[in-house]
């Protein structure tokens, strides 16, 4: 039966590992036996790591070996460790004296580690193995008593105690004793030591066993037959120049190669002194890659050696002569390690995608590197292609971790692909390298931005309802939700506030739409607000202006200031005959509630009772004589002006003006009233009779006030008194006339008699507004 499984209490105490923050500074420690059962319990791992069993499953706890092999498990639900399967020592470690399975417990958030060391212990299961069943010994009769005769000692895999401990010979007979033991050097020896001289005529032939014990409980044992064949005079034995050959080759030597050569002597000549050899590897290493040349000696390579395999390979070679006499010796050869095995890469954890804004510092992904070589062949660095972002820290022993070390920005670099390097020390060095692909994932932390830092639009005048005069834009550096963009008008502070509510948004493409008809004459332009907003959490927005501008329409006719042209009667200029051609009658003044060029007025003469008599400026609307008077124009005159802005299509107006010519202003007697020229003949007679009357009458009331104005003012009928109307004119005009309706500014001049300033004058001096005007000429009474 098998040896009950034991537990050593060698656990440690947990103490902070100063130097690295996520492993213990001390190992756990438990032993096991060999070929325990699987399902065997090696101890309590959770309770010896200061762990609980829920805390295993929360952190996802996890065993990690060197060399990826699985012999213990842990058991979530208790925080025990078990055997995991069949541990055999001596496939595990060979011919070592102690056999430890190294592993890490590997604990997430946070990242901690635990380095565990479980001890196969030895079991005594393997008997003492000699490599050959049966020996023949032909000895000479002559050999004297304590000759030797070397064997080769049994093997036995196990170690300690439980390897071989004693010899014996069974049966026991009084001719051959057996010895063994250990030389200097280490190397056991065993031989058959003659007690007593044999006499081949006496007993040609014997045969006994040698018997190997182990020292296990129970012990075990192994056999080997002897026979001795006694044979005549060859008392020289073959003699090797060394006990033990040493010899070193490169593991990638090619087949053939020549590793050593022995060489052993014999005394005797003849065929008592011809030597051949024999090879044979120790126990345990079967498939032999050497092979002897049995004539000289020499020992070459069968197939390539692998240092990762085994370090050593251990030899037997025999040299026998002709008469039966052999001697052994032992060959050690040394595989030396060359660089043959490229740095390899295990990732324990990974994680991906990463938020834009993860911290600097965050463990990105966990890794361990390990070389199959030796020495400097097997020493690794690892090193992180050129990045900003990323780096790489130890984190214990041969683990590394992949961290952050600076911001994050997606819309910036949305995938990262990190190349890590592993070289070793060799020369020439191997690498290896592995890829980690990192996809940055998207957060919130970019607003919506306008195309235009501002948006002007324009509608035409009367436009029709809902109609589409433009559209925002705005883009989202973000992904997704927090990329989708939705549009609102935004209200302003009081004092900003659209005046029109007229202007919506569409919330989903940003088109801006005019809701209802608007009149330029009362509505220029407005301004609003609009509002960028995307779908992330927190929303992010941006706002814009956008002023809406209304573009004018030919939609208003001029209207005429001067002269009024309301239902009351007419009033007449008056121009005196002496005047000359370019004498200014009157200003027609119109005004046009449009802008641009649709208020820019054009005049035109288009009916006059004496066509050639008067001229009308097209620009300014001046009524000005076109030539002198003479004594066959009539005296009162009609004049029709047409008034056109300069739109498509033009709209007009007119303004009905009448001229009364005068040889001095004193004659202004006439009714206002009075029919003119053209009327019948008797109408006229009667207006002149009463005309005469009137000035008889004046005549005599103003004759020595006339005639004082005649002698000290001679040229006064000539100078002009320059009046002014705009204090007579409404407050409404000056605004119609700093609207721009009006061309520029003028001041006229007239000239009156003595007593005619009590009578209103029509003409404006700078400025005219845009209100009608009533404007009558004074009555005279007869």
């Amino acid at each position: 039966a098998r040896p009950p499984l034991h537990r050593f209490p060698q656990v440690l105490c947990l103490s902070a590992f100063l130097s690295l923050p996520l492993a213990r500074a001390e190992p756990i420690r438990y032993s096991v036996a060999e070929e325990a059962e699987s399902g065997s319990l090696v101890g309590k791992l959770a309770e010896d790591a200061g762990l609980t069993p829920p805390q295993l499953s929360a952190r996802r706890a996890r065993l990690l070996s060197e060399d990826g092999r699985q012999h213990l498990r842990l058991e979530p639900g208790s925080g025990r460790l078990l055997v995991a399967g069949r541990l055999d020592r001596e496939q595990l470690c060979a011919h070592s004296d102690t056999c430890m399975l190294p592993f890490e417990l590997l604990l997430s958030d946070p990242l901690q580690f635990f380095r565990v060391e479980v001890t196969v212990d030895d079991i005594n299961d393997h008997s003492p193995v000699f490599r050959k069943e049966r020996v023949t010994f032909k000895i000479p009769e002559t050999s004297e008593p304590g000759s030797r005769f070397p064997l080769e000692a049994a093997h036995d895999l196990d170690i300690g105690s439980n390897t071989v401990q004693a010899y014996s010979i069974s049966p026991e007979n009084e001719y051959f004793i057996v010895t063994y033991g250990t030389r200097s050097n280490g190397d056991k020896y065993l031989e058959l030591v003659l007690e007593k001289a044999l006499d081949r005529e006496e007993q040609a032939e014997m045969g006994f066993r040698v018997i190997a014990v182990d020292g296990g409980s129970p012990p075990r044992s192994g056999t080997i037959e002897i026979t001795t064949i006694i044979l005549d005079a060859n008392d020289n034995v073959p003699i090797f120049t060394q006990e033990r050959y040493i010899g070193k080759v490169l593991e990638n030597m090619p087949e053939g190669s020549v590793v050593l050569t022995v060489l052993a002597s014999d005394q005797d000549a003849a065929v008592n002194g011809d030597i051949s050899y024999e090879l044979s590897e120790a126990v345990g290493q079967s498939d032999s890659a050497f092979e002897i040349d049995p004539r000289t000696g020499e020992i070459k390579i069968t197939k390539p050696l692998d240092f990762e395999e085994a370090h050593t390979h251990e030899l037997i070679v025999r040299a026998t002569d002709g008469g039966g006499l052999s001697a052994i010796c032992k060959v050690l050869v040394e595989v030396v390690d060359v660089n043959d095995n490229a740095p390899e890469l295990a990732v324990s954890s990974f994680s991906s995608p990463l938020p834009e804004n993860t911290a600097s510092g965050t463990v990105v992904a966990l890794f361990t590197v390990r070389d199959r070589d030796s020495g400097a062949n097997g020493k690794i660095s690892c090193a992180l292609d050129d990045q900003l972002f990323f780096s790489l820290r130890p984190a214990y022993k041969n683990y590394y971790e992949l961290v952050t070390v600076s911001a994050l920005d997606r819309e910036h670099t949305a995938q990262y692909v990190l190349r890590v390097t592993a070289a070793d020390a060799g020369s020439p060095p191997l690498t290896s390298t592995h890829t980690f692909t990192v996809h940055i994932s998207d957060v919130n932390d970019n607003a919506p931005v306008f195309n235009q830092t501002s948006y002007t639009m324009y509608v035409r005048e009367n436009n029709v309802p809902s109609v589409l005069v433009g559209a925002v834009s705005a883009a989202d550096a973000d992904e997704g939700l927090n990329a989708k963009v939705t549009y609102s008008l935004t209200p302003g502070p009081a004092a900003e506030r659209p005046s029109c509510s007229c202007i919506s948004v569409n919330s989903e493409n940003g088109h801006v739409f005019v809701l209802r008809p608007l009149d330029y004459e009362r509505l220029k332009h407005t301004e609003v607000t609009v509002s960028a907003s995307d779908a992330g959490s927190p929303p992010l927005r941006a706002n814009v202006t956008v002023r809406l501008v209304v573009l004018d329409e030919n939609d208003n006719a001029p209207l005429v200031l001067y002269p009024a042209q309301d239902s009351s009667p007419a009033s007449s200029e008056l121009v005196p005959v002496a005047a000359q051609a370019g004498y200014l009658i009157t200003k027609v003044v119109a005004v046009d509630a449009d802008s641009a060029q649709n208020s820019w007025l054009s005049y035109h003469l288009l009916r006059a009772t004496e066509p050639g008599l008067f001229s009308v400026a097209v620009q300014s609307g001046e009524v000005r004589l076109k030539r002198p008077v003479t004594e066959r124009d009539s005296v009162k005159h009609k004049l029709l002006v047409l008034v056109t802005d300069n739109g498509k299509p033009p709209l007009s107006a007119t303004a009905a003006l009448s001229a009364l010519l005068l040889k001095d202003f004193s004659d202004v007697r006439l009714p206002h009233s009075s029919p003119p020229a053209d009327e019948h003949g008797d109408s006229l007679t009667t207006s002149l009779i009463i005309s005469l009357v009137f000035v008889s009458l004046l005549f005599l009331v103003s004759s020595a006030v006339f005639v004082a104005r005649k002698v000290c003012k001679s040229k006064e009928l000539k100078a002009a008194h320059v009046l002014y109307g705009a204090d007579n004119l409404q407050s409404g005009l000056a605004d119609a006339a700093a609207a721009g309706t009006l061309p520029r500014a003028y001041c006229y001049e007239i000239s009156l008699t003595t007593g005619s300033a009590n009578s209103e004058f029509q003409f404006l001096k700078p400025i005219l507004p845009s209100l009608p005007l009533s404007r009558k000429i004074s009555q005279f009474q007869k």
